[in-house]
């Protein structure tokens, strides 16, 4: 099914975004009267006909609509950037084709990375999206330093995954069917241990992913996985 993303198609008179009107019109070579499949990422996909075929300004009429109902639980990633950006990037698409509800970058005392463009991230979750025909679109916030997100409320279990001895809990037996999950990933050196102090204080559980020592991406995803088989 090719799908086009637009998420304020029902408030925006039923117009895609110049980027999506130039792939339907110029790259597709679709036409007026021709019918399409949309998502606007917010659980809702429609089947609609093309009005006006402007490879700027595509027009369509919404002739049919798919509701999909919000996740029970939301499964919240805050990983630290890698330092090759292709590798979170990876995660990005990976997770979202699994199922996650939400991404928050983290930047820690051992990130080798300190700057990301979000609006590429932006870019491979949409892609993804469409890709695995989800009709949520997982939130991707801002940036922010790890001091600053383990302060933040969360309404459910907060987990954190280290390398340091002791760290013995699997994820898969800590983690509670149908609550919200929260789960901290560090960066290619690790948290350091003032940070997993913090945590502790904060409400953080530690947790471990398995005995072998996974890079930041591949953590990440195997605890995004974890909590999916879970619920699944």
């Amino acid at each position: 099914m090719q799908l086009f993303y637009e998420p304020e198609i029902l408030v925006n008179g039923g117009v895609l975004s110049p980027e999506e009107s130039n792939h339907c019109i110029r790259v597709l070579r679709h036409q007026a009267g021709d019918v399409i499949n949309i998502l606007n990422g917010k659980g809702h996909l429609f089947e609609a006909r093309i009005t006006d075929a402007s490879p700027k300004k595509c027009r369509v009429e919404i002739q049919a609509k798919k509701d999909e109902a919000a996740p029970l639980y939301i499964c919240h990633i805050a990983i630290a950037p890698t330092k090759n950006i292709d590798r979170t990037e990876w995660f990005m698409e990976k997770s979202t084709e699994i199922g996650i509800e939400e991404i928050t970058p983290i930047f820690c005392s051992n990130s080798e990375r300190k700057v990301i463009k979000p609006e590429r991230l932006e870019k491979v979750i949409i892609a993804a999206t469409k890709q695995s025909i989800s009709l949520w679109r997982p939130i991707l916030n801002p940036a922010i330093t790890f001091s600053e997100f383990v302060k933040k409320p969360f309404a459910g279990d907060k987990f954190i995954a280290h390398c340091q001895e002791g760290n013995t809990v699997h994820l898969k037996t800590a983690a509670q069917k149908g609550n919200n999950t929260l789960i901290l990933i560090g960066p290619e050196g690790d948290f350091s241990e003032a940070e997993i102090k913090m945590a502790l204080e904060y409400g953080f559980k530690p947790i471990s992913l398995g005995r072998k020592r996974l890079r930041t991406e591949t953590a990440a995803l195997t605890a995004c996985h974890i909590i999916r088989i879970i619920n699944d």
